[in-house]
């Protein structure tokens, strides 16, 4: 008898279009190597190594202790958005109807959702090139397009309201803004995402921020683009609230378009983790921030150790880094190409970092992503091995 054939059948043009998450790459290489016995000092993703607050993983304990975790609605618990509600009101005095707010199983489905809510296939979506490498593929993945514009350390690697404005065509939906911006730590002021917004509106489409890093702001104070209820925003406990793996966002929608958010999100998931919410209900609370502000500080002292570190060893810092966790290094004083340097770090000295092709074309040479998620001495060592190496 012959055996039945093991060749796959042909899958989509869509799966096959999708291009790999160059960290995630990285991380198994360099996981791999920790696996052979070496020492490995992770600045390639973003992910600092501080654990769940204690006040949120007791809270979550508790509520395990006396519930079961179920299926809540689409859009999430009615508490927590309640909370994060009088969260705006609190820090930027913006009052948010709850029910323009949709919790996400993590800002990654928050981002898919709001595309797929503008989008339809063969529409165009304008974001500034580099940036966070899933949004295009987010993009793809409804068959959209993302049309990358290239910016440049002037700009803080943004787009702006004249670049949006001379990119605009026929095919263009909506424009996707990040600030703080993964992979740059660049802001975009409120005077600059109000004129975005206007431009945008002006031709019918859609403005889109994604304010994941927003906590993580150490030069001026946070703002939100919400201040127009025209603006989708997309937040996220994964990073000021350092709730990485419990994948928890949510997305606020412009009224009378939440209901088609939560349609798709009913399909796509059914309701996000009970046992997350729970988290990011507790994560509002006084201990938690506490913590997180701690935390915020230290990421700070990490920041103002490394730039200059690295600016003695030949990198570029050419644009400001007000938030999140990363610099965008320019490393053309020292290196050819970012691939082969990031890769000459990695084996070498056991320096994990990502390439700027992540995050598109333009930079993709010359710039290296270092994320300080480490502690200080381990910042302090990956400093002292590259230098051995450079």
């Amino acid at each position: 008898m012959t055996p039945p054939s093991t060749k796959v059948s042909r899958l989509s043009q869509r799966s096959q279009a999708i291009a790999p998450f160059e960290v995630m790459q990285i991380i198994e290489q360099a996981n791999a190597l920790e696996r052979e016995g070496r020492d490995i000092i992770h600045l390639e993703v973003g992910e600092p190594k501080f654990p769940t607050a204690p006040s949120v993983l007791a809270a979550v304990q508790a509520f395990l202790a006396d519930h079961a975790a179920r299926y809540t609605e689409a859009a999430g618990r009615p508490d927590l958005r309640q909370a994060i509600a009088q969260d705006y009101l609190r820090r930027f005095d913006v009052w948010i109807d709850p029910d323009r707010i949709v919790v996400t199983q993590g800002a990654s489905a928050a981002l898919l959702l709001a595309m797929g809510a503008i989008l339809d296939p063969g529409d165009e979506i304008l974001m500034a090139d580099p940036a966070y490498p899933c949004n295009r593929q987010f993009a793809r993945f409804i068959d959209a397009k993302a049309r990358l514009i290239p910016s440049c350390a002037q700009r803080g690697y943004q787009l702006d309201a004249q670049s949006i404005e001379s990119h605009w065509s026929d095919n263009t939906r909506a424009a996707l803004v990040a600030s703080p911006s993964n992979p740059t730590g660049t802001v975009v002021s409120p005077q600059e995402i109000a004129q975005m917004q206007a431009v945008v509106s002006a031709h019918g489409g859609h403005l889109v921020v994604d304010e994941i890093y927003q906590g993580l702001s150490y030069d001026t104070d946070p703002h939100t683009a919400l201040v127009d209820p025209r603006t989708w925003v997309i937040n996220s406990f994964s990073k000021y609230a350092g709730m990485t793996g419990w994948r928890l966002g949510w997305l606020v929608c412009p009224e009378g378009c939440q209901r088609a958010v939560q349609n798709m999100a009913q399909h796509l998931y059914i309701s996000p983790s009970e046992v997350a919410q729970v988290a990011g209900l507790a994560s509002f609370e006084s201990p938690a921030i506490e913590e997180f502000e701690r935390r915020r500080m230290a990421l700070k002292q990490a920041r103002d150790y490394l730039i200059p570190a690295l600016e003695k060893l030949g990198f570029t810092i050419d644009a400001a880094p007000s938030g999140a966790y990363y610099l965008f290094v320019d490393v053309r004083q020292i290196a050819d190409s970012a691939v082969e340097l990031a890769q000459r770090l990695l084996i070498e000295a056991g320096v994990a970092t990502t390439p700027g092709s992540d995050f598109g074309p333009t930079y993709a040479q010359s710039h290296l992503r270092i994320a300080y998620v480490d502690s200080l001495e381990r910042l302090q060592e990956a400093v002292r091995r590259m230098e051995q190496v450079l």
